[in-house]
C-alpha cells in the first residue's frame, strides 16, 4: 500500500485538507485560525470547528503570557505531559499540576470536594497572569470562574475544555460569562487532548 511516511508531509497535507474543508478559516485572524486548525487536526473532526469559542483577547493575552515565561496550570497530569517540552524550555515556562499533591488529596477527603477544586485553590497565588488549562474536570472550571469573579486572581488565559455529561457543558457556559480571556468548546465534548492542542498551537506561534 502506498501512503505518506514523512511526518512533516503528513502534517502539512492534513492542514491543507482542513483548510479546504473549512473555508470560514480564511475570514479569521491568524491566531484563531491556528488554534482551530490544531483542534480539528487533533480530533480528526472538521465539524468541531463550529463548537469552538475564542475570546477576542485570548490569543494576544496568551502569547504575551508565554513570552513572559508565566506558568501554566493543568488540572491533570495527562494534559501536562502533552505540552511541548522543547517549547516550554525555550520560554522557561513552569507547568503546575497539583492533582496528586498530598495536601490537596487530604483536603479533598476532609471537605468532600474534588481534588481538582482543591488543586486550583492551592495553586491560585502562583497563577496571577499565567495560563490555566482545564481539560478534564468541570469542578475545577466552576471553581476557577468563581475565584476570578471574586477577584481572587486574574489569569491571562483560560483554556477550558472539560469533557462529560455532568457539569462540563454548564462549566464552559459559565466560563464564557466570566471576565477572562478564554478558549473553549461548547457542549459536552472536550478533553485534555484539545486543551493540549490549544497550548501547543500558542507555543508554536509564540
Amino acid at each position: 500500500m502506498d501512503f505518506i511516511k514523512n511526518p512533516q508531509e503528513i502534517e502539512d497535507t492534513s492542514m491543507v485538507i482542513i483548510e479546504d474543508s473549512l473555508p470560514m478559516l480564511k475570514k479569521l485572524p491568524e491566531g484563531e485560525r491556528q488554534i482551530i486548525r490544531r483542534i480539528v487536526h487533533t480530533t480528526g473532526d472538521v465539524n468541531i470547528a463550529g463548537l469552538i469559542k475564542i475570546h477576542p483577547q485570548a490569543v494576544e493575552s496568551g502569547l504575551a503570557a508565554l513570552r513572559a515565561g508565566r506558568p501554566i496550570f493543568t488540572d491533570v497530569r495527562m494534559l501536562e505531559s502533552g505540552i511541548s517540552p522543547v517549547k516550554l524550555a525555550e520560554f522557561a515556562i513552569e507547568t503546575i499540576c497539583m492533582i496528586k499533591d498530598p495536601d490537596v488529596v487530604a483536603e479533598s477527603k476532609r471537605t468532600g470536594q474534588t481534588r481538582a477544586m482543591m488543586a486550583i485553590k492551592k495553586a491560585a497565588p502562583r497563577l496571577n497572569g499565567g495560563i490555566i488549562a482545564i481539560g478534564n474536570a468541570p469542578t475545577a472550571l466552576f471553581e476557577l470562574c468563581a475565584m476570578v469573579r471574586r477577584g481572587d486572581f486574574n489569569p491571562a488565559l483560560v483554556v477550558g475544555t472539560p469533557v462529560g455529561f455532568v457539569g462540563a457543558k454548564e462549566s464552559k457556559e459559565m466560563l464564557v460569562e466570566t471576565p477572562v480571556p478564554y478558549v473553549t468548546i461548547t457542549g459536552t465534548r472536550g478533553g485534555s487532548t484539545i486543551a493540549v492542542a490549544v497550548l501547543n498551537a500558542l507555543l508554536k506561534m509564540a
